[in-house]
C-alpha cells in the first residue's frame, strides 16, 4: 500500500490517496479541486473504489460530489454528521463570505463504531476522534505507520474547536486516549500542513505539554 499527499480546495486542505498494486484507491477527504485530483488519479491509472471522510466540514468535501460520480463509488462518513453534508450552515461553507456553499447528497455508510475497517480490500483501524467536530474520525494503518487523522493534531497544533461541534476538552481526551496512545514512529498524516509524528508532538507540542502529557 502507498499514499499520496494532496493539497485541495479553497484552504488548501491535505487529501489523501490510499492506493495499492491493483491500481485500487481510497480517497480520504477530497477537499476541492475535482478536476486536478481527477486528473491526477488518470495519471497513476488508479480507480477510486471508496470516499473515507475523517469529518464533514466543508474544506475537507468540496470534491465529494465530483469523484462520487466519476467512480461511482460510496463515501463513508460518521453518522453524527450525515446531514453535513447537504446543509451549509452545518459545514460550514455557509459561515464564509467568498466559500460557494456546498450541498450535496447523504453519504451511503457511516461509521458508528471503533474497530477494524475494510473496504474493498483495504483494511484499517477506524478511531472515533471527536473534539474538532462531533464526528471525526480518523484511519490508521499500523503496518504502514500512517494515520490519517484530519483536524485532530497538527505539527505544533491542534485542531480547532470554535466551528458548530466543537469541544476543546473533548478534542484534549481525543489527543491523549487516542492519538498519543499511538506508537510514537507512527506518521501523523493531518489536515492541513506537514506531516509529524507522534513521538514529534510528544516533545514539542505546547498545547499537549500545557495540558499535562
Amino acid at each position: 500500500m502507498e499514499w499520496k499527499k494532496l493539497s485541495l480546495g479553497p484552504l488548501q486542505t491535505n487529501g489523501f490517496i490510499v492506493y495499492n498494486d491493483s491500481n485500487q484507491a481510497l480517497m480520504i477527504d477530497p477537499g476541492g479541486d475535482a478536476e486536478r485530483l481527477k486528473q491526477w488519479l488518470t495519471n497513476h491509472e488508479l480507480k477510486v473504489v471508496a470516499i473515507l471522510l475523517t469529518h464533514a466540514h466543508f474544506d475537507h468535501i468540496g470534491a465529494v460530489e465530483s469523484v462520487r460520480a466519476t467512480y461511482e463509488c460510496p463515501v463513508y462518513v460518521h453518522e453524527l454528521e450525515d446531514e453535513w453534508l447537504m446543509d451549509p450552515q452545518l459545514n460550514g461553507s455557509g459561515l464564509f463570505l467568498g466559500i460557494e456553499p456546498i450541498k450535496g447528497k447523504k453519504a451511503d455508510h457511516h461509521f458508528s463504531n471503533e474497530g477494524t475497517f475494510q473496504v474493498k480490500g483495504f483494511e484499517c483501524f477506524l478511531y472515533e476522534t471527536p473534539g474538532h467536530s462531533p464526528g471525526s474520525v480518523s484511519f490508521y494503518f499500523p503496518k504502514e505507520k500512517v494515520i490519517f487523522s484530519g483536524d485532530v493534531l497538527f505539527r505544533g497544533g491542534v485542531g480547532r474547536t470554535d466551528l458548530p461541534g466543537g469541544n476543546q476538552d473533548t478534542l484534549m481526551d481525543t489527543i491523549h486516549e487516542k492519538m498519543l496512545s499511538l506508537p510514537d514512529d507512527t506518521v501523523v498524516a493531518n489536515g492541513h500542513g506537514p506531516e509529524t509524528t507522534i513521538g514529534d508532538e510528544k516533545e514539542t507540542n505546547p498545547f499537549i505539554n500545557g495540558f499535562g502529557w
